[in-house]
């Protein structure tokens, strides 16, 4: 079995979690995913299985789009809901003052990492140092928030709508914006709905997958490894160019230099490949070896 399975992950779950769950449904050792959510959050987790395994690197880079709670008053040790808090604070903001500091936070920012996420310094994970007590110094990341609007309110809790790159916090984003108001704030949920050109409306929960599989009908939601690089042109190969390909071999081509998805005469996807100076290389295969 080959291909990306789009999964709409539950909270409570890491995306670990997932992976696991799916092993066991599919029989399936070859399994990965791109795009780590935190087991609060639910969403979109963009799973790859068997041979697309390869191609998860590529995934790492998209732009994800999330829908975020916003709550005012509360500063936490992990800067959402589910951590211990470390500060509080009675002042309401208005509507008004939230959507006018926004653009402030729009654009190419830098972050400061939280304490509790993976990143490593000295060869330990934040976190784990967190856990036991240790804080450290962490140097800001550049990170680029295309799109950041407030979508309404729900509870007493603000909701947002954030398109950042890869590497964004979202809760450091709400932390940051209690800063900026002097008010302290949290993520109190967070559903991701996007990754690079996959949606949570075609996504599936683990419980839909294990009754398709349990049907013999998973062929009805998984989508081929091409699906990833769909705005890369394409190019079809001969039968003499297609040997060259499966053996690893660079060859010329009539094509103008660039990336493309490259494909046998009978429509099998072969590889990720790069045009330059009219010799077609290798970026990455997908065909069985």
């Amino acid at each position: 079995m080959n291909g990306i399975i789009l999964v709409d992950k539950p909270q409570g779950f890491t995306s670990h979690d997932v992976v696991s769950k799916l092993r066991g449904i599919l029989y399936e050792r070859r399994i990965g995913h791109s795009g780590t959510l935190d087991p609060m959050a639910t969403g979109l987790l963009v799973v790859f299985v068997g041979r697309a395994t390869r191609a998860v690197a590529f995934a790492e880079n998209h732009e994800k789009e999330y829908i975020a709670g916003l709550r005012f008053g509360i500063v936490t040790d992990t800067q959402d809901i589910t951590g211990n808090i470390i500060d509080t604070c009675g002042r309401t903001v208005p509507k008004d003052e939230l959507i006018g500091i926004l653009p402030e936070f729009m654009g190419d920012v830098d972050q400061i990492p939280p304490m509790y996420s993976a990143i490593k310094v000295g060869g330990k994970k934040l976190y784990e140092l967190a856990r036991s007590g240790v804080e450290v110094k962490r140097e800001a990341h550049r990170v680029t928030i295309k799109e950041l609007e407030l979508l309404g309110e729900d509870g007493g809790d603000y909701i947002l709508r954030v398109l950042c790159s890869k590497g964004t916090y979202v809760r450091t984003l709400c932390h940051d914006i209690g800063q900026r108001l002097g008010t302290g704030a949290v993520l109190s949920s967070l559903r991701r709905i996007k990754a690079g050109n996959f949606s949570i409306d075609d996504a599936h929960t683990i419980e839909e997958i294990k009754t398709l599989a349990d049907e013999e009908r998973l062929g009805e939601i998984i989508l081929p490894v091409d699906s990833m690089f769909e705005g890369f042109p394409h190019i079809t190969l001969t039968e003499s160019q297609k040997k060259k390909c499966l053996c690893g071999n660079s060859f010329e081509i009539a094509a103008p230099d660039g990336q493309y998805r490259v494909y046998a005469e009978d429509g099998v996807f072969l590889m990720l490949g790069c045009v330059e100076n009219g010799i077609l290389r290798t970026i990455k295969s997908f065909f069985e070896v």
